[in-house]
């Protein structure tokens, strides 16, 4: 067994054990944005939750960085095209190093970590690498779509109307192209909130709009994992 092996195991291990605070991290995630939505940026009840939370699921996410390096060092699929294998990797790579910058914005915000400024300039690098990942996911889902409609046309040929209903591999064909919409919504979602948070366009992306936003893509993933 080669080094890469034993790592791949190792991390597949701890990704077996890091994922049991998942839901509880997605619940969290509703209700924080949820409160953003109530509280419009404004002082208040609201706001104290919205951030309550924010600082509580860094929290569940400690050590998280490892599911997606793991997925960065593990095998893609065969048969994948080299522009959505790179995509992907991308993808990985830019979210795990966000989980990963984001245990020391947890360490400042915690007052561990005691350089305050230097932790801002890290929560909005760790910010653009969320954001970038959610462009990367959604170029993915893009892509993946239109394999899977280009994979349902050709088996469509080959059977009547009354028949593709009937038929198993269309059925699963059809179930992964409406989970992967799904996820392409989630990401396009995700990437707004991400420009609301760094308040790339203030007068546009409010954060009511990105609390609303990011509600219903936190019900999106409580949704993905039932």
């Amino acid at each position: 067994m080669s080094s890469l092996d034993v790592a791949r195991a190792e991390l597949a291990l701890a990704v077996l054990y890091l994922d049991k605070a998942e839901a509880r991290d997605k619940i969290c995630r509703a209700i924080q944005y949820g409160s953003k939505f109530l509280s419009n940026g404004e002082p208040g009840t609201a706001q104290n939750v919205d951030k309550s939370t924010s600082l509580a699921r860094k929290v569940f996410r400690l050590f998280k960085f490892v599911n997606d390096l793991h997925a960065l060092i593990s095998p893609v699929p065969q048969g994948t095209p080299l522009p959505l294998v790179l995509l992907g990797k991308s993808k990985n790579a830019l979210l795990s190093t966000f989980l990963f910058l984001d245990q020391i914005v947890w360490l400042g915000r915690s007052g561990i970590y005691k350089n305050k400024e230097r932790a801002e300039l890290i929560a909005r690098i760790s910010l653009f690498c969320w954001m970038g990942s959610s462009i990367c996911t959604t170029l993915v889902e893009i892509g993946e779509l239109g394999r899977l409609s280009a994979s349902k046309k050709k088996l469509g040929k080959n059977l009547k109307n009354s028949d593709k209903n009937q038929n198993e591999e269309y059925r699963a064909k059809l179930k992964q192209s409406n989970e992967r919409t799904l996820a392409l919504v989630k990401a396009g979602m995700d990437i707004v909130v991400a420009v609301g948070l760094l308040q790339l366009v203030p007068k546009k992306v409010t954060p009511r709009l990105t609390g609303a936003v990011g509600f219903v893509s936190s019900l999106i993933s409580c949704y993905q994992d039932n």
